[in-house]
């Protein structure tokens, strides 16, 4: 996986907020690769 800084800088400022998080788009966009970057950042900070 390519870590995209430009993708998780948005999602980042939520991490500690109990907000439910959706991420959307179009069919093959990357939304779950945009997850397991998020998941791995959150398990290994």
């Amino acid at each position: 996986m390519i870590y995209r800084e430009h993708y998780i800088k948005p999602i980042r400022e939520f991490y500690d907020s109990n907000l439910i998080k959706i991420i959307t788009g179009i069919h093959r966009s990357g939304k779950s690769v945009i997850l397991q970057l998020n998941r791995n950042i959150l398990l290994y900070r």
